[in-house]
């Protein structure tokens, strides 16, 4: 029995690996043996680490029992609910930086101090030490196993050959039944075989977001700002303005702090009443803080425009579905007090969206459904976090 918080990086309990090269865990497997465990119940926000299972996952389980939840702390909760309704054992899914949204409810709702709710959470680590990773994931890679020890969250690194799976399962298994509180899995790059399913999805909208970017940026001007949210929106922006021979200092890439995009383009507006300020963010993106929008649209911010790329999927986190084809964005934005809100499809749509969205005073909002189409060529960023943060603070001075 190991203790709470230690972590558990080791496969002593498994045997020693005697191969001369690396194995890899086929999706297939890996949910037929938490089905012989009795996990039923899979709640949680995909991650690249976790996609080709999670893909196997969303093509073989019932849709009802896997649920893509707004935000890791929802998802935390949803278990909960599941657990307190059933006595089973839920799965948290998410990418480790996630842990962030997570932590108010595995605190003062799960923690066997307070409701005492075990669940098996499943965490791919991204930015982990000793691996290439982009600059927002490695610091949180780096603290990843002591923030672990802190919240109290027994863990291990997922062993990535069938066997070792099996016998940590067994492990995760019998600490759920006997402490009655969380039990977790690191999961490495590159632990899961590869899985192609698509699933297959109607490409009912016209434009790509890579067009309606290039339409949208046809009418900003040079002193706009805009702040584009993290994954595929801001490398799409990055790769408009340099095709377009634009310069990149008048964009803030939030390429970290997942639905947060819009927050920071409110402190922007509220600060530079002078200057138009734009938030590019996907659907995704948006559900994960949702929130946001009932402050934005409860003050007068005449100069902010908000525009929201809606392909129906988690692109960037492996392309799970979201649930951007049953939300109503611009009725839900209306509600919330924005002053302009619109849909559109088509590229004519777009131009006069974004004519209205501009001679408008704001708060305004832009919703353009797009298909699922993104290059896989698109470059990485040019510059570094901070040089982007001190261009973008030198532009607003301007």
């Amino acid at each position: 029995i190991r203790r709470t918080g230690q972590r558990l990086l080791g496969r002593a309990f498994s045997g020693p690996l005697d191969e001369t090269e690396r194995d890899f865990v086929s999706p297939n497997v890996f949910y037929q043996q938490l089905k012989e465990r009795e996990f039923e119940f899979f709640t949680g926000i995909p991650d690249s680490l976790l996609s080709d299972f999670l893909n196997y996952l969303g093509q073989n389980h019932p849709p009802n029992q896997n649920i893509v939840a707004a935000n890791e702390g929802t998802a935390v909760a949803i278990a909960s609910g599941y657990h307190l309704a059933t006595k089973k054992f839920p799965v948290v899914f998410m990418q480790n930086s996630g842990i962030g949204n997570a932590v108010n409810p595995l605190l003062s709702l799960v923690d066997p101090r307070v409701y005492k709710i075990p669940m098996l959470l499943l965490m791919g680590w991204r930015g982990e030490p000793g691996k290439k990773d982009e600059p927002q994931h490695k610091v949180q890679g780096e603290v990843m196993t002591s923030m672990m020890e802190d919240l109290n969250l027994t863990f291990e690194v997922l062993p990535d050959y069938e066997e070792g799976v099996a016998a940590a399962l067994d492990l995760a298994l019998y600490h759920l039944k006997t402490r009655g509180t969380p039990y977790a899995f690191l999961v490495r790059r590159r632990t899961f075989l590869k899985y192609d399913y698509i699933a297959p999805r109607e490409n009912k909208y016209p434009l790509s977001r890579e067009e309606a970017m290039q339409t949208i940026l046809n009418h900003i001007g040079k002193y706009d700002a805009v702040i584009a949210a993290q994954g595929f929106t801001s490398r799409e922006l990055l790769e408009v303005r340099q095709k377009k021979g634009f310069e990149l200092n008048q964009d803030f890439f939030c390429l970290g702090a997942r639905g947060h995009a819009s927050s920071v383009a409110m402190g922007v507006a509220v600060a530079k009443p002078s200057k138009t300020v734009f938030c590019f963010e996907g659907d995704g993106a948006f559900l994960t803080h949702m929130g946001a929008a009932s402050q934005i649209g409860s003050k007068n911010l005449q100069n902010f425009k908000h525009v929201i790329f809606n392909n129906e999927v988690h692109e960037s986190a492996g392309g799970s579905p979201s649930v951007g084809d049953v939300v109503d964005f611009a009725g839900l934005a209306k509600g919330c007090g924005y002053k302009f809100t619109a849909t559109a499809t088509s590229e004519q749509e777009v131009i006069e969206g974004i004519k209205q969205l501009r001679e408008t005073p704001g708060p305004g909002f832009l919703e353009i459904k797009v298909k699922l189409q993104t290059r896989h060529d698109l470059r990485g960023m040019v510059s570094t976090p901070k040089q982007n943060k001190e261009q973008f603070m030198k532009f607003l001075d301007l």
